[in-house]
């Protein structure tokens, strides 16, 4: 089918129960609905097959990851666009007619999200995407609707469809042929922070990712691995380092890391302290060291002519500095 909505599934039977009916109910005249799933070790697959037998599953002989479990499982779909889905997304009625509609008419976009809300606080948005993804000089992302831990109530004021930095991995609609020109995601990342990554690259490759909010979903969240684990911690900094250190335009490589190891170990720091988070302090040190002894196994990329679309402000200056702590205060800077 010209549309696949792969959801790649990882001990997430009561997720799959609980979300993966909306997904048939309003996605499977427009898209042949997939699940990968990343050698679960629960009854995933004898519940697919009993209750959803005409689902296609594709079963990978071990946990990749996020990235290396959908690289691999896209090499086997044959579609126009691919949709990355999460098990814990609850979509809604004419979600993927909205979407297919706007790629359809702009062959310049390579990818796209709809507007991510909460399930369980629907008139707020969820924090993996709110309504659309930006990234600031230093290399911190937030959102439309989210800055940092502070979630905005959705009242429309994001309702516009807009160019952004990234779209979120919860539900993310890609050309398969963008996809595919830019390697895919980079399966070393294993979890977090993979998708803006694999944004950055579209950018760099003269593509345009956006946000189209009249299409709406309800994001569970932290489904791999909760907000509180320390492995979160590890992948976030040494993934958002690496992620910078390959992509960053070359003249600004070494101002940014370097401006970069002070604002770590001062959050690190701030974890210790002021948090009394051991865990957390670890974690952020040892993603470091780990960045230093990889990064330079990672090509870094050749920038022509790119005109680089991080906003040219600090998020962190601006959120406890300024107490631009809404989207629709930056508007202005």
């Amino acid at each position: 089918m010209k549309v696949a909505i792969v959801i790649l599934n990882w001990n997430g039977r009561a997720m799959l129960q609980q979300y993966l009916p909306s997904v048939v109910r309003y996605s499977q005249a427009e898209a042949e609905v997939i699940v990968a799933d990343n050698a679960s070790t629960d009854d995933s697959l004898q519940w697919l097959a009993e209750n959803f037998p005409h689902i296609r599953t594709i079963v990978l002989d071990k946990n990749y990851g996020f990235a290396g479990g959908y690289n691999i499982a896209l090499k086997q779909v044959e579609s126009d666009y691919y949709i990355l889905l999460n098990s814990d997304v609850e979509v809604t009625h004419h979600w993927l007619t909205t979407l297919i509609e706007e790629m359809d008419a702009h062959e310049e976009i390579a990818a796209c999200q709809p507007k991510l809300l909460a399930v369980h606080d629907k008139d707020a948005f969820e924090y993996a995407g709110a309504s659309g993804g930006f990234l600031d000089k230093y290399g911190y992302p937030y959102c439309r609707g989210r800055i940092f831990d502070k979630v905005e109530k959705d009242n429309g004021q994001y309702d516009t469809n807009s160019e952004i930095f990234w779209a979120t991995g919860a539900c993310l609609m890609i050309r398969s042929k963008d996809y595919w020109a830019v390697g895919g995601l980079d399966e070393r990342f294993f979890a977090h922070s993979e998708e803006i990554d694999l944004c950055w690259r579209l950018q760099l490759a003269g593509r345009k990712i956006y946000c189209f909010p009249t299409s709406y979903v309800y994001h569970v969240g932290g489904g791999t691995l909760p907000k509180s684990n320390s492995r979160k911690t590890f992948l976030n900094f040494r993934n958002n380092l690496t992620m910078l250190w390959k992509n960053l335009p070359e003249e600004e490589l070494k101002s940014i890391m370097r401006k970069r190891w002070a604002l770590d170990y001062l959050a690190a720091f701030q974890m210790l302290l002021l948090k009394l988070n051991l865990g957390d302090f670890l974690a952020v040190i040892k993603a470091r060291r780990a960045f230093k002894k990889w990064r330079n196994t990672f090509e870094h990329t050749k920038q022509k002519g790119y005109k680089d679309k991080r906003t040219p402000y600090s998020i962190l200056w601006q959120y406890y500095a300024k107490k631009s702590d809404t989207f629709d205060k930056l508007k202005d800077i």
